[in-house]
């Protein structure tokens, strides 16, 4: 496991204990005003050394700053931090930095929309799939949908794109499937 996601890993780990992700909605409701130990105690009903662990942990995941006398702040960046390494992991993210105009379909490493069928940007998304999927010979029908079921909810749709696009063929039966046309050489985002 990478440092990114073990770090991912840990702030959600530690934000599933109910205690701790009470806290740090609190703080976060507050704002820059932030909240002592005692106010957060009162707010949340809670006994003072649970609050008082949360704050630590949650100071110690980076998402909550102390002052040292009791008074804590959300550090908000701190949980994007952890989102940012989690989409840094995503096998499509590397990709996604040649397709810049794409960014839009796609949320947290997942396709989250495919563009109108007659744009520039449906063709586009159908090159960044090809090169995602990477095929250098002959697959299942279950194997290409298992690879885009790693990126997309709607596989069966995503398929369909990518062999009316040209960039995936298919045999006569529906169940063998290859590398339609051959990919350009990428174009770098200036």
């Amino acid at each position: 496991m990478s440092v990114d996601a073990a770090r991912a890993a840990e702030i959600l780990a530690q934000l599933s204990v109910p205690t701790r992700l009470l806290v740090l909605a609190e703080l976060a409701r507050r704002g820059a005003e932030g909240a002592s130990i005692g106010e957060l105690r009162y707010a949340l009903d809670l006994p003072l050394p649970e609050v008082g662990d949360a704050c630590a942990r949650l100071v110690g995941l980076g998402v909550a700053t102390g002052t040292g006398n009791g008074f804590y702040r959300a550090r908000l960046e701190g949980l994007r931090d952890g989102a940012d390494a989690v989409d840094r992991l995503q096998p499509v993210t590397a990709l996604l930095k040649d397709y810049p105009q794409l960014r839009a379909n796609f949320s947290h490493g997942r396709l989250t929309g495919l563009p109108p069928t007659l744009s520039e940007r449906y063709q586009l998304l159908g090159e960044l799939l090809a090169r995602y999927l990477a095929l250098d010979g002959l697959y299942a029908e279950d194997e290409i949908n298992r690879r885009l079921a790693r990126i997309t909810d709607e596989v069966a749709a995503t398929r369909r794109m990518l062999v009316d696009t040209g960039w995936l063929e298919r045999d006569r039966a529906g169940t063998t499937y290859g590398r339609g046309r051959p990919l350009p050489e990428p174009a770098r985002a200036p």
